[in-house]
């Protein structure tokens, strides 16, 4: 419900503070007042357009803040956590709005800042406002089959479920057939590359193998041609062993003269010993070295193959076999596409029966939903003056949707043989909200928001009219409540709350006012709204007439 409004320099509001409570509330007041002032402030603070024009004359901006109380399971508190705002379920919620005399506005919910789109949402789930302008509610058809099933307590589960797998398996036959017929492009160039790859059959680490045994036989022809010549250069005829055997059989002969020569023909022996066991591991080496040119040759060609096939389908040499098993996969996925397809659409034809099937039967229901609701809704009209009108409940062919197949929009005719048309378009303005009257009361058992605000309801009737309107009222009071702006005593003594918005003119300007009458105050404002500016004894007693009665 709506506890609290706060306006700040809203055209002829300097400063407002309003408590609310629950049942009906009343807001009266002459002509011209400022009563339209209060239903555009709130609507500015639910997310209206900012207009500049609101702004009190003299003043650089305006302020209007909104306290709404409502239950902790309410959706207003799922919308604010969907956009990130943290409001405490069950606390009150204020939303605020400002404006400037240039025209830039902010908007605040739960102390935070919000597009002013969010307070429109969170506005549209916690008050109704009904009145000629308003483009929402029962003015709005988009919302109409939603308030048919509530009163019909139709249950649309099992055509939502329904939906959503026809839904589920649309999509999921798109997709298989975007695949298949990818797979039908490129089907020529998958078998071409999976042959491709099989045929070279790489496998993980190959390249790293390859490319280290390539490098060991380069490296060892290097080493061996180095050690080319080198057995000649030591044990050939005229090689450095030969010649250091000669030398040490040439010593020898005089190695007895002299301790030096002796020294010098050891010195020689161990010299050929060294030299023969060097020459003896140069052979070994170069037996070791020794390699087939053709295995490098062919562990070269095989390298550069793996290579050129990972740069031809943009992988590394590692990932060449996944890469042929994927495309052996989506080859045969290609080929098994038709069958999956097939069996997609089996499934799809099968969902459309299931989901037509509960559509029709959510149909029947609504038709007759529709009829209940009509006779319960004729049934108020001759107490509101709408005796020769009609309303009707029109269902149509609408395309299939997880609500069904109908669209629902309530229609009337005001005249006896005159078409039906859209509420809007047919009556006037004080038809129209007796008409919105007369539906709410209808399908108050459907439920509706937590406060619903009627802007002069009771517009051109009175008497007995007006106190069915009021008696209409106070019914719908008791499970929501209700803000009125009326002109009629009627309405205003079926009032638990009664507030009288006035108008003073002063040197410094002018200013509207807005203060809770008391019992007595209520009496002399409905004498009032009697009688006309003069209130005399006779409409006093009429006042205390009425409100005896209510």
């Amino acid at each position: 419900m709506l506890r609290q409004l706060v306006v700040h320099n809203v055209v002829l509001v300097e400063r407002l503070e309003l408590e609310f409570e629950r049942g009906l509330g009343v807001l009266t007041g002459e002509t011209g007042a400022g009563k339209s002032i209060l239903l555009d402030a709130l609507g500015f603070a639910l997310g209206a357009r900012a207009d500049a024009g609101l702004v009190r004359s003299g003043q650089e901006s305006a302020a209007v803040s909104a306290e709404l109380e409502l239950a902790p399971a309410h959706p207003a508190f799922a919308v604010l956590r969907e956009q990130g705002v943290e409001a405490e379920p069950g606390e009150p919620l204020i939303v605020r709005r400002t404006v400037k005399s240039d025209g830039g506005s902010r908007a605040f919910a739960a102390g935070g800042a919000v597009p002013a789109g969010l307070l429109r949402e969170i506005g549209a789930l916690a008050i109704e406002i009904h009145g000629q302008h308003d483009d929402r509610g029962l003015l709005n058809p988009k919302g109409h089959r939603a308030l048919l099933d509530a009163f019909g307590r139709l249950d649309t589960a099992a055509v939502e479920r329904s939906w959503g797998e026809v839904v589920r398996l649309d999509a999921e036959l798109a997709r298989a057939r975007a695949d298949a017929e990818m797979a039908e492009r490129d089907r020529d160039y998958l078998a071409h590359a999976c042959e491709e790859i099989e045929r070279l059959a790489p496998q993980p680490g190959e390249e790293t193998r390859l490319a280290e045994k390539r490098a060991a036989m380069q490296a060892g022809v290097k080493a061996g041609e180095s050690l080319s010549g080198l057995d000649e250069l030591l044990g050939g005829s005229d090689g450095a062993l030969a010649l250091l055997r000669q030398a040490a059989r040439r010593i020898e002969r005089g190695a007895a003269d002299h301790p030096l020569l002796a020294e010098a023909l050891a010195g020689l022996d161990r010299a050929v010993i060294e030299a023969s066991d060097a020459e003896d591991k140069i052979a070994r080496a170069a037996d070791a070295l020794a390699f087939d040119p053709a295995r490098l040759e062919n562990a070269e060609a095989r390298l550069f193959d793996i290579r050129a096939l990972a740069r031809k389908h943009r992988v590394e040499a590692d990932a060449l076999a996944a890469l042929g098993e994927q495309m052996r996969a989506q080859l045969q996925a290609s080929q098994a596409g038709s069958e999956r397809i097939d069996k997609l659409e089996g499934e799809l034809a099968g969902a459309k029966v299931t989901y037509a099937a509960f559509a029709e039967e959510l149909s029947g229901k609504r038709r007759a939903a529709a009829a209940r609701l009509d006779a319960a809704v004729a049934a108020e009209l001759a107490p509101l003056k709408l005796d020769a009108a009609r309303i009707r409940t029109a269902i149509a062919a609408a395309e299939p949707g997880p609500s069904g197949t109908d669209r629902v929009e309530f229609e009337v005719s005001t005249n006896p043989g005159a078409p039906f048309g859209a509420l809007t378009r047919i009556a006037s303005g004080g038809e129209l909200s007796r008409f919105i009257l007369a539906l709410k009361v209808a399908l108050a058992e459907a439920g509706s928001a937590a406060t619903m605000i009627f802007d002069e309801v009771d517009r051109g009737v009175g008497g007995a009219v007006a106190s069915a309107i009021g008696e209409r009222l106070a019914r719908l009071a008791e499970q929501s409540q209700v803000l009125v702006v009326t002109h009629s005593p009627q309405v205003a003594a079926r009032a638990s709350t009664h507030f009288r918005i006035e108008k003073a003119h002063a040197a410094d300007g002018t200013r509207t006012t807005v203060r809770r009458l008391s019992e007595t105050e209520r009496r002399e404002e409905i004498a009032r709204m009697l009688s006309g500016a003069a209130i005399t004894d006779e409409a006093r007693a009429q006042a205390a007439r009425l409100l005896d009665a209510a």
